[in-house]
């Protein structure tokens, strides 16, 4: 029997936060997958949804002109139960309740982890990365993280400025907890002259007072600070930079404002294409696999290898971006 009679129904869900693209992948999977003849069930809630069975039938005019609309028209929640041995066994059982052949799961790395988990219950699972913070380690770009970019960047130059007609320090504090790409990326679009992240330890006065001083005393007279919310917080740093240095600060917690929005077309196509691959793989008899963008192609590679992968912004990504703030 071939793999298209083996997969007649599969299940989509988008969970942990929300990314822009997260709607196109969902319309991408559903259409794919109906052009091959398998039904889809949309599940609305992430896992938690799948625990209780708040399904919807999909069909090709449910996704009609969602890929330009922001966040994820399936909703997502994050679920306590299913990190549970009694949560992950009910989400199984839901699986078989609704005839579910394969799951295709659209988030970062935490559901990632949630794939996983059904996929060592025998629950076949397609990950595809979504996540502004870019900090899943097996692929080179994750859904979500170019709009968000471009978000902030919009807002950072909004910023600057406000801050050079008044001569003033504008700290502006983004997304990222563990991971600092968005800052960094940020930060050198927009011509930072300092940016903060969680994978670089800084002195205070050294990487930040001493920076704006002699910025400063070379004629500078307006200064933006990028911070990645993991590092430190924006408010604080401002505070500390207008004590020590007599400069007025201000901060701006961008905060959610990065995650919503349109798609940009980067994040609109390969949202298209990571789920045409999704499908693809299911048809090709790959389960428990995570879609990923490599060296600029789209392939799916082992979801347990891929869990393993890590990343991390390198010291010298650090050192060209110093190289750009003097």
């Amino acid at each position: 029997m071939d793999q298209m009679k083996k997969i007649e129904t599969i299940g989509i869900l988008t969970s942990g936060g929300d990314a822009p693209g997260m709607n196109g992948v969902i319309r991408s999977v559903t259409r794919t997958a109906i052009h091959h003849n398998i039904r889809v069930i949309g599940i609305r809630r992430g896992y938690h949804g799948l625990l209780r069975g708040d399904v919807i039938e999909m069909d090709a005019r449910s996704v009609s002109d969602k890929s330009r609309v922001g966040g994820t028209f399936l909703m997502t929640a994050r679920s306590e139960t299913f990190t549970t041995a009694e949560g992950l066994q009910q989400a199984c059982k839901m699986t078989k309740v609704f005839g579910l052949d394969a799951l295709v799961t659209i988030g970062g790395d935490g559901t990632m982890r949630g794939a996983v988990d059904l996929a060592k219950m025998d629950v076949p699972v397609i990950h595809i990365p979504a996540t502004i913070d870019n900090d899943v380690g097996c692929t080179d770009y994750t859904i979500g993280f170019d709009s968000a970019l471009n978000t902030a960047i919009s807002c950072v130059d909004k910023l600057r400025d406000t801050a050079s007609s008044h001569e003033r320090c504008s700290v502006i504090e983004v997304m990222g907890r563990e991971a600092g790409y968005l800052a960094l990326h940020v930060g050198i679009a927009t011509g930072a002259e300092i940016i903060l992240i969680p994978e670089q330890p800084f002195d205070r006065d050294k990487d930040i007072i001493g920076k704006i001083l002699s910025a400063r005393n070379r004629g500078k007279q307006h200064y933006i600070v990028v911070v990645a919310e993991g590092a430190a917080g924006g408010q604080e740093i401002a505070e500390y930079i207008e004590t020590n240095t007599g400069t007025e600060a201000r901060a701006t917690v961008l905060g959610y404002l990065q995650r919503g929005g349109s798609p940009t077309y980067q994040d609109r196509y390969l949202a298209s294409m990571f789920g045409i691959q999704a499908v693809k793989a299911l048809m090709e008899d790959r389960i428990n696999r995570v879609v990923i963008y490599k060296q600029g192609e789209v392939t799916d590679i082992d979801l347990f290898e891929g869990i393993e992968i890590t990343k991390k912004i390198s010291a010298e990504s650090m050192k060209k971006a110093n190289m750009l703030s003097i």
